[in-house]
């Protein structure tokens, strides 16, 4: 978890962390949401499966919605 506080922390120091939630709101962040299911990223997460967290990963840019996401959020982070 001290991780993820660093990190948003550095987000929002860099001023990246509003670009970032409105792409997480917009309507392709919440499609991809609904496409993910959010137990399955956890236990991968939590138990370091990389494989599985590829595979989520897979599907949501095999979507327009995911693609766009994607786009964005490499956009946001330059």
């Amino acid at each position: 978890m001290k991780d993820l506080d660093k990190l948003g922390n550095e987000l929002k120091k860099s001023g990246k962390s509003e670009a970032l939630m409105k792409l997480a709101e917009s309507p392709d962040g919440k499609a991809v949401g609904r496409l993910v299911d959010a137990e399955s990223v956890r236990k991968a997460a939590k138990s370091g499966d990389m494989a599985a967290l590829q595979d989520i990963l897979r599907g949501v840019l095999s979507t327009d919605e995911g693609k766009r996401l994607a786009e964005g959020l490499r956009k946001a982070m330059q």
